[in-house]
């Protein structure tokens, strides 16, 4: 008897030593590892929650810490991936994807996921968890918008009144009547900039709006991608991709430094009516004028008082795709309602080294900035810093409930989260 006793007790005492040892394995939870890759400002940590996934465009996060993104290529079928992390460890893993059209724009605001093909702007109804209710039968929003193969992506963003805002990108360079043509003049006025070339605004909850019903905004943008609605000022802000080839379609004007420097990438505050002046001139920072373009009688020295002026100005061609204000607590004070911008990178700075891949922080109070701007988050490209060689190339960016800041990468799918600890 005292032998069974025993051998039931040990019995018992395997069983519970069973039951605690998987219950601390499942309690012991590895948090993605820090990206030492990334070089960031003291305090700072980069990790990857998410890789491998494609072409990850722009990125939103809901309250509940849900992220969605949208791809520019199909993954499995799908344009739209939903991730999540219920337990607040690891890595996070996609719970859903849907939608069968590729694109950029993403954005949650209030019970509504909103996201962009290269020709609709779709809505999806959000439950209390901030998970699509119905994915396979999204609300179109807008229907038809342009699409000429060329700036044909469509970013989105929403102000607090009920509007939608949406690029309508220029398909052409500088408006010549041969585009990309040595010597070619330009067109003036431009035919494109009654439809395109510029930000659109529509309702975003009217049901299958046509283009036509849309309101031209702001005008005279190239094309723009990354995009943001200004809570601290009530405005919207964008950035501007530049033209290109100042020197191979006029080298008696300028030589390839000047063209590689120029013309300036541009963050500008909009209001309805802005105008920013493409494709008539473009902005040199080097001396802060709004320079006439070669293709309008212009000499790279010729300026005017005309149209809007930057609030920021970046040197050429580093592609600036995402941008974001932040609003949140978690980073130190001089961050509050600064604007975070990815910049893609370049591919025609030759014979100069190829630039961006990385983040940039503009420190702003009101709308303006508030210090110089500075590179916020680099590596991302590696030691190849080119479109073909770069590993990552910084795209989209948010912000998650907790202050964090995520970056997406379009080259290899991967999405980082970036946080702060005090040192």
């Amino acid at each position: 008897m005292r032998k069974k006793i025993i051998a039931v007790c040990l019995s018992a005492l395997i069983g519970v030593l069973h039951i605690n040892a998987q219950v601390a394995v499942q309690n012991i939870r590895v948090s993605p590892e820090q990206d030492k890759t990334i070089k960031l400002p003291e305090g700072f940590t980069a990790s990857k929650i998410a890789d491998g996934y494609g072409r990850v465009r722009h990125i939103a996060v809901t309250p509940q810490n849900g992220i969605y993104v949208k791809l520019s290529k199909l993954y499995n079928g799908k344009g739209i991936l939903y991730f999540k992390n219920a337990e607040g460890y690891g890595k996070f893993e996609v719970a859903a994807s849907f939608g069968n059209y590729i694109g950029t724009g993403i954005a949650v605001k209030g019970n509504y996921l909103y996201a962009s093909s290269d020709e609709e702007i779709f809505r999806y109804k959000l439950n209390e968890k901030g998970e699509v209710v119905n994915p396979e039968n999204p609300e179109k929003i807008v229907t038809g918008l342009l699409n000429r193969h060329q700036h044909e992506s469509k970013s989105i963003t929403l102000d607090n009144a009920g509007n939608i805002y949406v690029n309508i990108g220029a398909y052409s360079n500088a408006c010549q009547e041969k585009d990309r043509t040595k010597g070619s003049p330009g067109m003036k006025p431009c035919p494109i900039l009654d439809s395109a070339g510029g930000i659109w605004m529509f309702k975003a909850d009217k049901l299958n709006q046509k283009y036509a019903e849309g309101i031209r905004y702001a005008t005279g943008l190239r094309n723009v991608v990354g995009l943001d609605w200004n809570t601290e000022t009530n405005s919207l802000f964008v950035m501007q991709h530049g033209r290109d080839q100042l020197h191979d379609l006029f080298p008696d004007l300028y030589d390839t430094k000047q063209s590689a420097e120029l013309p300036s990438e541009c963050l500008y505050e909009l209001h309805q009516g802005s105008n920013c002046g493409w494709p008539y001139i473009y902005y040199d920072h080097l001396v802060n004028k709004k320079i006439i373009a070669p293709e309008f009688g212009g000499d790279g020295k010729k300026s005017t008082d005309d149209y809007n002026t930057p609030i920021v100005a970046f040197p050429g061609h580093l592609a600036p795709n995402g941008l974001l204000f932040y609003t949140g607590n978690q980073f130190p004070e001089k961050y509050k309602n600064g604007a975070f911008i990815a910049f893609h990178g370049s591919w025609n700075r030759a014979p100069e080294p190829q630039e961006g891949y990385y983040v940039v922080f503009v420190p702003m109070k009101n709308g303006k900035p508030n210090g110089k701007w500075e590179i916020f988050a680099n590596g991302f490209a590696g030691k190849d810093i080119s479109p073909r060689g770069a590993e990552h190339r910084p795209c989209g960016l948010a912000q998650g409930p907790d202050g964090s800041l995520y970056v997406t990468d379009d080259t290899k799918g991967t999405i980082y989260k970036i946080s702060y600890k005090k040192p």
